[in-house]
């Protein structure tokens, strides 16, 4: 794909941040935020959630359509699910360890605190709360960030609680885990100020690295999260939800002001036709004797076939948008938005077992001409009139041009649709919770992890590229903890990077190591009892044995630090062994005694002090 003017199109972006705070209790609850296997759950309930009007008496469009699907919400629960988390008991006051974190990330962007502070509720009817919203509270504004592109305004940050996790999408409904819901989670929006999709990298990746210089948010996979707003000039204001990886921003601005700039040029070819849109008609008899397997099995289930013609849409619907995406999949989305499994267009038929004598009675049947093209729908009479309405009304978009919408991120940078733009219906007071005055003099503001790989070199003596791996890995806490109680810098750095990257590419499951571990280990490396050596070997037992304490395991792994006799003692042996080698090579023969004197300590000496007594023992029989 060719590179576009983003200057010249009026390209114009934001981003919001989501990301999760690592807190010991959840926002509105004292109930832990770790994460459970879903196996792990001990009861489930159920809920079907509706929206409710504002104090306008408004109801929001995006919740307004989820609730046209009727859906069952089937809830995991755990040994530490409380009533809040069921909503069966009013939201405790706002935790004050997530919101002291999450004014330190205020003053990392620069922003005013808001001198009063109110929790608001927020609809979301997609199953993801049990309340059928989330509480969320502005805490501060006018905020700013640099890149090399220039300022791009930070507009506000909400501290709010995370959603449920979906665990499993089932016919009639969804199933969500409760462990991760009520998290406290940070919401950073900017302003509309990046301009190409690079600068929307930068930017997130600048946040990004704020949000980790507190060291009080969570890492890994899920935790963070970014949407886009993207919008061109001739286009509309899109916000793509759900971005997990920083690598993916600026290929989704991409993908996304390209499907911008096909649909601005479908809905000026659709204009020149004079296209329309057609009522929907129910064309079952066409499709009576089909072989199509997926017509003749909707119809076998007592399902219809619902038409729509598209007038003035020949080989438009078929148009490709994005990758593998063309027009005809956006309306599929919408018609599956619906209940339905998708849609078939003549665009695309005869095919999927659908003739072409099927697609001139399809035709006749809805008065659809060569210039013409048709959308159909096979399923249940419920879903497939509510889907080919959905595909009629987003056709009637096509011809204006680019709607505004919510669209899910896909994992190529193409993206699908999800729900219309939400309003300011779907906001409105909470009344369970009181509000607080927040006092940003009360923290500190945090050392940036750039100014941390500074001090770590000049401090602590680290090269450059360890430096770095430390202050931006999510250990730095435990390493500047460890450092503080007597541990060799440079052996806990190397140990909290540069060793668990060599475990985890030997397939050791690092991920078994907690910071206990980590402080076994070190702390017997630091007093002596045992070998900087015998570090991998002994962190990657406690990782198959996770149960186990580090000395214990050392002892019985026989990882004790050997002393000069025990050194010299396995290196005389070494060298007796190899005698003819040594007497014939000399020093040539260092490398390779050297490996094995290595192995028959175990670990259990450094290397350094190997290396010298066989170097003296080889001189000695040369």
């Amino acid at each position: 794909m060719s590179e576009f003017d983003y200057e010249d199109l009026g390209l114009v972006a934001g981003l919001e941040i989501h990301q999760q705070l690592d807190t010991a209790t959840k926002l509105f609850c004292e109930c832990p935020t770790t994460l459970r296997d879903p196996e792990d759950a001990q009861r489930t309930f159920t809920r079907y959630l509706h929206p409710t009007r504002s104090e306008l008496g408004e109801i929001d469009e995006a919740a307004l359509e989820e609730s046209r699907v009727e859906r069952e919400f089937e809830y995991l629960a755990y040994d530490s699910t409380c009533l809040v988390e069921e909503d069966d008991e009013p939201p405790h006051r706002l935790d004050e360890e997530a919101l002291a974190a999450t004014l330190e990330i205020a003053q990392l962007l620069d922003m005013d605190v808001v001198d009063r502070a109110h929790v608001m509720r927020k609809v979301v009817i997609d199953g993801s709360n049990t309340s059928g919203f989330q509480r969320s509270t502005l805490l501060a504004h006018d905020g700013e960030i640099e890149t090399s592109e220039g300022a791009v305004g930070v507009e506000d940050i909400m501290l709010e609680e995370e959603s449920a996790q979906r665990v499993e999408e089932r016919e009639g409904g969804v199933r969500y885990s409760l462990d991760r819901l009520g998290i406290p989670l940070v919401e950073i929006g900017t302003e509309p100020d990046i301009s190409t999709p690079e600068q929307a990298r930068e930017a997130a990746e600048q946040i990004g690295m704020l949000l980790r210089s507190t060291g009080k948010v969570k890492r890994g996979l899920g935790t963070i999260r970014q949407d886009v707003n993207v919008s061109i000039a001739d286009g509309a204001r899109v916000e793509m939800k759900g971005v997990q990886s920083l690598d993916d921003v600026d290929d989704l601005v991409r993908e996304e002001v390209r499907r911008q700039v096909e649909l601005v040029d479908v809905a000026a070819d659709l204009q020149s036709r004079d296209a329309s849109v057609g009522e929907t008609r129910d064309v079952t008899d066409v499709f009576a004797e089909t072989d199509s397997g997926v017509v003749r099995g909707a119809l076998d289930a007592g399902g219809v076939v619902q038409a729509v013609p598209l007038y003035g849409f020949d080989g438009l619907v078929g148009r490709e948008l994005q990758d593998d995406r063309r027009l005809g999949t956006e309306f599929s989305d919408h018609a599956k938005r619906h209940g339905a499994g998708g849609i078939f267009h003549t665009d695309e038929l005869p095919a999927y077992g659908v003739t072409g004598e099927e697609v001139a009675a399809l035709r006749e049947a809805v008065g659809a001409g060569e210039e013409d093209a048709v959308a159909i729908v096979a399923d249940d009479p419920d879903v497939a009139g509510g889907a080919i309405e959905a595909v009629a009304e987003r056709a009637e978009t096509a011809i204006e041009g680019v709607p505004e919408e919510t669209r899910g991120a896909n994992d190529d940078g193409t993206s699908r649709y999800l729900r219309p733009l939400p309003g300011a219906a779907r906001m409105y007071p909470e009344t369970d919770v009181p509000p607080v005055e927040p006092d940003p003099s009360e923290v500190e503001t945090p050392e940036l992890l750039t100014e941390k790989v500074e001090r770590y070199r000049a401090e602590y003596g680290l090269d450059a590229g360890l430096a770095e791996q430390v202050a931006f890995g999510r250990r730095w806490p435990l390493f500047e903890e460890q450092v503080e109680a007597g541990v060799d810098a440079t052996l806990a750095a190397q140990t909290l990077e540069s060793t668990t990257t060599e475990l985890r590419r030997d397939d050791v499951p690092v991920e078994e190591l907690t910071d206990d571990h980590f402080r076994g280990v070190l702390g017997l490396a630091a007093e002596g009892d045992l070998a900087q050596e015998g570090v991998p070997e002994l962190l990657a037992a406690l990782a198959e044995r996770p149960e186990r304490e580090a000395a214990g395991l050392a002892e019985e792994l026989g990882l004790g630090s050997a002393g000069e006799d025990e050194v010299r003692e396995a290196v005389v042996e070494v060298v007796e062994r190899n005698s003819d080698q040594v007497e014939a090579e000399g020093m040539g023969a260092f490398s390779a005694l050297m490996g094995e004197c290595m192995g028959a300590l175990r670990g259990k000496a450094d290397g350094d002090l190997v290396s010298e007594v066989l170097r003296e023992e080889i001189n000695r029989r040369a």
